[in-house]
C-alpha cells in the first residue's frame, strides 16, 4: 500500500520555527516553550495535522484565553511568516493542554445537536463565525447527514456555518453580530464585526465560534470610591 509522504516533517520545520517563534517569544517577553511532534490520528474522520507544535510554560493561560485568541492568531502569523500556503495551513497545527483536540470533539458533538435540531425544526441553524479549519470540521462531521447539509455563508470575519434542511435550495444569509451598544461606542469599547442595521433578528442561539469580548461598562464616570 502505497502512503503519501508528508509535505512537513518536523526535523524540516523545526529549525524555521525557532528562527521565528524563538526571538518572537524573548521580545514578548512571555514564559513560553514549544516543541514540535508528529501529528497523531485521534479522529480518523477530521484531516489530521501532519505536524504538532505544543506550547508549555507559565503563560499557557494565556495562549487559551477568550478560545484560544491569541494560540490562533500566534498560529496564523507564523504560517504567514514561513510563507506557508494557505492550503497547507491544515497540515500544521499550534496547540497546548490539548485544547485544539478538544475543541474538535466540541464541535463535533455542536454539530450532532444542531442537525438533530434543524431535523426537527426544518428552521436553519447558524453557528457564530469561524475559522476555516474549524467550518471544516463541522463540513466533515455532517458528511453523511442525508436529511440536512451545511454550507459556508459570509465572508471575511463574519463567514459562518449554517445547517439547513437538504430540501432547501436557498442558503440563509449570515447572521451579523449586533452593533456595539452606545456607552461602548462613546468609550471607545470594542465589539466583534461590523455594525448591522435594522432591527436584531431573533433566533436559535449560535454555537462553536467565539465568544463575545466584554465592553468597558456602561454608564456615566466611574464612581470615586
Amino acid at each position: 500500500m502505497n502512503v503519501d509522504k508528508p509535505k512537513y516533517t518536523v526535523e524540516e520545520l523545526a529549525p524555521r520555527l525557532e528562527a521565528f517563534l524563538g526571538p518572537l517569544l524573548r521580545l514578548t517577553g512571555f514564559e513560553l516553550f514549544f516543541d514540535l511532534a508528529e501529528g497523531g490520528h485521534t479522529h480518523p474522520e477530521i484531516e489530521d495535522p501532519e505536524v504538532v507544535v505544543r506550547f508549555s510554560g507559565e503563560d499557557v493561560g494565556l495562549l487559551l484565553g477568550n478560545r484560544a485568541e491569541l494560540l490562533l492568531a500566534l498560529e496564523h502569523l507564523t504560517m504567514e511568516a514561513l510563507r506557508v500556503p494557505s492550503e497547507d495551513h491544515s497540515r500544521i497545527c499550534f496547540d497546548a493542554n490539548d485544547y485544539r483536540m478538544l475543541r474538535i470533539e466540541e464541535l463535533r458533538m455542536s454539530a450532532a445537536a444542531a442537525a438533530e435540531r434543524v431535523k426537527k425544526s426544518h428552521v436553519p441553524f447558524h453557528f457564530n463565525p469561524m475559522s476555516s479549519r474549524e467550518r471544516r470540521i463541522i463540513h466533515l462531521s455532517l458528511r453523511n447527514e442525508t436529511a440536512v447539509r451545511s454550507e459556508s455563508t459570509g465572508t471575511g470575519p463574519i463567514r459562518q456555518v449554517v445547517i439547513v434542511p437538504a430540501e432547501m435550495k436557498t442558503v440563509p444569509e449570515p447572521i451579523l453580530p449586533p452593533e456595539p451598544r452606545e456607552g461602548m461606542r462613546r468609550e471607545g469599547g470594542r465589539h466583534d464585526g461590523p455594525r448591522r442595521d435594522g432591527p436584531r433578528r431573533d433566533g436559535p442561539r449560535r454555537e462553536g465560534g467565539p465568544p463575545r469580548h466584554g465592553g468597558p461598562r456602561r454608564g456615566g464616570p466611574p464612581r470615586n470610591h
